[in-house]
């Protein structure tokens, strides 16, 4: 009886000794991964003066994998010399805007740091856009400039972004950007060459704005094939 006790010792030991040099090699093969960098959602945001916008921290460890920080995370914001353009919630990472102006957001963790700008503009609660509707050729060089103003007669052109869409659907065959040079501070569309090759074709222009709290606002531009 002792020596089977003796020998299910023994066994028991070398099992012991194997599953501690297991653990070894594989601690050795899988190291504990450290954080590595840190990412701030959404990049470059901008929100009206009194909303909120949340951020988030994305963090990078060392074995490639991305996740969200939700804990251990200090927030904070670089305000210019004069006024406050934003304030942060030092613990969720939530902006309030203040004033108009652009900031830089910062996200602390481990001995890491992430940033990002953050813009804060005008509330405008009424925006038009004209003409309405527009109408270019689709010859590959006419274009159709909007005026965008805002409740007060101002021209906000430079500060909107146009989105074409078609039948609810955003569509990237229409080109709109803001050419201060050419159109006396309006918003140029101009569509890709042969993209209505006959007849009229209507899309919707919308206007989109960080600060607008008003009812949505579009246009209806119509595209006409070329002349033969």
């Amino acid at each position: 009886m002792s020596s089977t006790k003796s020998k299910l010792r023994v066994v028991g030991a070398f099992a012991a000794l194997a599953a501690l040099a297991l653990a070894v090699s594989c601690k050795g093969f899988f190291p504990h991964a450290t954080l590595q960098s840190i990412a701030l959602q959404p990049q470059s945001p901008a929100f009206g003066i009194g909303l909120m916008q949340p951020m988030q921290a994305w963090g990078t460890d060392s074995n490639g994998n991305r996740y969200q920080l939700t804990t251990g995370v200090s927030w904070s914001v670089s305000s210019p010399s004069i006024g406050t353009v934003a304030t942060i919630d030092p613990v969720t990472g939530t902006l309030t805007g203040q004033n108009a102006g652009t900031i830089t957001v910062q996200a602390s963790a481990q001995a890491l740091a992430g940033t990002t700008t953050a813009t804060v503009v005008e509330i405008v609660t009424a925006m038009t856009i004209s003409p309405n509707p527009g109408n270019v050729v689709d010859d590959g060089s006419s274009y159709q400039a909007f005026l965008i103003k805002d409740q007060g007669g101002n021209n906000i052109s430079s500060l909107v972004q146009l989105t074409p869409e078609l039948n609810g659907s955003a569509v990237t065959t229409i080109t709109c950007g803001y050419q201060s040079q050419t159109t006396d501070g309006m918003q140029d569309c101009l569509p890709d060459p042969l993209l209505v090759q006959t007849g009229t074709v209507a899309y919707t222009i919308a206007v989109n704005y960080a600060g607008y709290t008003g009812a949505p606002v579009t246009a209806i531009l119509n595209v006409s094939a070329p002349a033969n």
